[in-house]
């Protein structure tokens, strides 16, 4: 199972990307674990210098955006490749 975080302190992006990447689990027809990280110091910890923030099975896959669902699939399909 994938473990899918969401690094930043809840803001309208933060919680946009988070939906971009519940509709694209919902839409590949797999599970994964969201994990919202709103403590700075959790998020400070991943070395990113803007939010939000989107790790894949601990792997920053975009910083200080909200992506597309079209790159949040090829993320998560690429995640599930190595898994």
């Amino acid at each position: 199972m994938l473990t899918i975080k969401v690094l930043g302190s809840g803001c309208a992006n933060c919680k946009r990307v988070e939906q971009i990447a519940r509709k694209v689990i919902d839409e590949m027809g797999f599970q994964a674990e969201i994990v919202k990280v709103t403590d700075f110091n959790d998020i400070m910890a991943y070395n990113i210098l803007s939010t939000p923030g989107l790790v894949i099975n601990e792997k920053i896959v975009s910083t200080g955006r909200i992506p597309t669902p079209a790159e949040v699939t090829t993320w998560l399909a690429d995640a599930l490749e190595t898994a």
